[in-house]
């Protein structure tokens, strides 16, 4: 089989079968390690992002990071609330989609469409980074990454010169205003953010502390 076949083939196996099979033979990981085939990469947990059975290159057109897990709950939990057992469940995979993001900025210019979905612990940072490397972006996808607030949208106004589509859902810190701003001044870009601008934001401790004690005035003088 000469390699477009063997390319072929592969493009049917999921990322540890194409693995397995590149380490029978010469061809099969000379057909692995073809860029080619690595046009689109989908992963279901930060962890899958240390494993060695994919290949970043500048032919990577599509990533897609989808965490659907009962821990992104503790994700998500603003960190002064944390207990130190979620501050230690969160220490082992913070930092993991952020050192992934960083490594795509650098390797792969090319990038078409990016979804990031559960990857609570990605901030301003990483998203704002990838529009600078990634200037062909086309599709920007965010869906329940709390700690993204109104600085990506700036980032896809100034950055974000080929972008057609930005989804926001579920990211509790974006604002009403922020998305009137983008509204405005790119209104060439469709713009789709489910429950973002309604949902509660964070805040600091001494912000709810000084709630906390305001009600405690009220009932007590009521």
């Amino acid at each position: 089989l000469n390699q477009e076949c063997l390319l072929h083939l592969f493009s049917f196996l999921d990322k540890d079968s194409r693995r397995n099979l590149s380490l029978t033979c010469i061809r099969l990981r000379e057909a692995f390690l073809d860029p080619q085939l690595w046009t689109l990469l989908h992963f279901f947990s930060p962890c899958e992002l240390k494993r060695n059975n994919f290949i970043l290159s500048p032919s990577l057109r599509h990533l897609n990071i989808c965490w659907h897990s009962s821990r992104v709950k503790v994700c998500n939990i603003e960190d002064w609330m944390k207990t130190t057992f979620q501050r230690d469940l969160c220490s082992k995979h913070e930092k993991l989609v952020s050192r992934f993001l960083e490594r795509v900025c650098h390797m792969c210019p090319n990038l078409l469409s990016l979804t990031l979905s559960g990857c609570g612990h990605i901030t301003d940072h990483d998203v704002i980074s990838m529009l600078r490397r990634c200037r062909r972006l086309q599709k920007l996808c965010l869906e329940n990454c709390c700690r993204v607030t109104d600085a990506v949208l700036q980032a896809v106004v100034t950055h974000g010169d080929n972008l057609v589509e930005v989804r926001l859902d579920f990211c509790r810190n974006i604002t009403q205003m922020g998305l009137q701003g983008i509204r405005q001044r790119r209104p060439d870009v469709q713009l789709i953010a489910e429950r973002s601008a309604g949902m509660i934001p964070d805040s600091q401790p001494e912000e709810k502390l000084y709630i906390r004690r305001a009600l405690q005035k009220v009932l007590v003088f009521s």
